[in-house]
């Protein structure tokens, strides 16, 4: 059984090996699109409203479901005093309490609520000008493919002669503020280094 993954494994590198010597002129860059975000301020901004708003739509729900555990408390404590009718109501109300929450956690949290609908509107823009920007240093450059070192794309070795991500932000900043060049860093988790190449 080894051996034959052995020789499925040699046989997809030879092929590999063939391909790239087919296509040998092909040139391959990467970008780092982790950095590129980290050097354009107005996402750092969306990323500050989204989160301020999640934190204040998650305070709202905690308040909720305290008072809807005070209502379940004080029903436990009632209950043998309560008529039928009055039970009733009490687990009505209740009832509409966990209704409301869930209601509340789909409007802000849901697949189409509320926080997926602000992030579109804030981060989809940015995320458009970030490609059209790749897009345009790779078709100046003749780069054949570009790779996304932040994207979970398993690179094993990368070296930062083929980093196109500080042109690429360079491309971006003739459409909105990005870092001056000399002014970006990239963070310790960022990978690759932690000084951006100068020109």
């Amino acid at each position: 059984m080894k051996t034959k993954a052995l020789l499925l494994l040699a046989f997809c590198m030879m092929l590999g090996v063939s391909t790239v010597k087919a296509q040998g002129n092909q040139k391959i860059a990467y970008v780092d699109t982790e950095y590129i975000l980290q050097n354009i301020p107005e996402y750092g901004d969306a990323q500050e409203e989204i989160n301020q708003m999640s934190v204040n739509w998650e305070k709202e729900i905690r308040d909720l479901r305290t008072k809807l555990d005070k209502m379940k408390r004080d029903y436990q404590t009632e209950s043998v005093l309560l008529s039928d009718d009055m039970k009733n109501k009490k687990e009505a109300a209740i009832a509409a309490k966990e209704q409301e929450m869930a209601s509340l956690q789909m409007q802000y949290f849901g697949p189409d609520g509320q926080l997926f609908a602000k992030r579109t509107e804030l981060i989809q823009p940015i995320q458009e000008k970030i490609y059209n920007a790749i897009n345009q240093v790779a078709q100046i450059k003749g780069y054949a493919f570009v790779l996304d070192k932040a994207a979970g794309t398993t690179i094993l070795y990368c070296t930062d002669k083929f980093d196109i991500s500080d042109d690429v932000l360079d491309e971006i900043g003739n459409v909105m503020q990005t870092v001056r060049r000399q002014d970006r860093k990239r963070s310790s988790n960022a990978g690759g280094g932690s000084e951006p190449k100068k020109k």
